[in-house]
């Protein structure tokens, strides 16, 4: 199973920004799509996870300005960042979990928020 992970860059804090994730290769559903950043020496970190049948659950910092959304027909996930802060600055990495366990890892985008 690859991940690729599209978008990120530099935006302005108040703008918006949306990543996609595809994956691809032997993909076994259900599965649970998540996305976690990494801020230079901090601890990787769950931003937002959503379930096979579309359960979603944010970490609090984003509740309200962060959308996840998935298509799986296309196997891809988005991440809808609105309002965005300096502090939401960082590698986003989006996981894929199967339902024995197994993860697997994109290989990050970076995002960075600032005037």
């Amino acid at each position: 199973v690859q991940l690729q992970a599209f978008g990120g860059g530099l935006v302005q804090p108040g703008q918006i920004m949306r990543l996609s994730c595809v994956a691809s290769g032997r993909v076994i559903s259900p599965h649970r799509m998540s996305w976690y950043r990494q801020a230079s020496e901090n601890q990787r970190e769950l931003v937002a996870s959503i379930g096979w049948q579309g359960s979603t659950n944010y970490t609090d910092s984003v509740k309200g300005r962060f959308t996840i959304s998935r298509d799986n027909s296309r196997k891809t996930t988005y991440l809808q960042m609105n309002s965005l802060r300096p502090e939401d600055t960082g590698v986003y990495y989006c996981n894929l979990k199967n339902r024995f366990g197994t993860e697997y890892w994109g290989q990050g985008t970076q995002v960075t928020v600032s005037s």
